[in-house]
């Protein structure tokens, strides 16, 4: 009765590692670089990232299906941070067109339980493509300016000193 939805979101926990992994990979660059904020950005997202997959691996099991834990892709290499943020960007928009689609799909097959699933992540992924289109905007206003603040202020956000 819930194969569609149960399809879905073992398609969803495959995109949320896959984020989980590139983003944790992002966290350890920006890191070494010194931009301890955008770190700390990518490390939160990926936190937030591993929440997703557990809502979607709770109503997958609800629905009487497995958990499929296989990433969607393999990390992408990339160290430069503005390439970093415009590919975590495109990443969060491609995952709230995603969800829309599949909330309705998930209604359309009188499964509203995981349309109401899907629509908490759109908000969420919504959240996070701002946060990195934020920073990408920056970057592109002030330039090395930007990245040299970021450097300067050391930390991350949530450090206290």
């Amino acid at each position: 009765m819930y194969e569609k939805s149960i399809e879905l979101f073992n398609k969803a926990v495959a995109d949320e590692l896959y984020a989980v992994h590139q983003y944790m990979y992002f966290h350890f660059h920006c890191e070494d670089q010194g931009y301890g904020r955008l770190a700390g950005l990518f490390l939160r997202t990926a936190i937030e990232e591993m929440g997703h997959i557990e809502r979607c691996a709770e109503r997958l099991i609800f629905l009487g299906g497995d958990v499929e834990m296989v990433a969607a892709g393999a990390v992408k290499k990339e160290q430069d941070v503005k390439k970093m943020l415009q590919q975590a960007r495109k990443m969060e928009e491609e995952s709230f067109k995603d969800y829309n689609i599949w909330a309705n799909e998930c209604a359309s097959n009188n499964d509203a339980g995981s349309r109401q699933v899907f629509e908490g992540l759109v908000a969420d992924e919504e959240r996070h493509y701002e946060q990195y289109d934020d920073e990408v905007k920056k970057i592109e206003r002030f330039g090395q300016n930007y990245l040299a603040l970021q450097a300067l202020e050391g930390g991350s956000e949530e450090s206290v000193e």
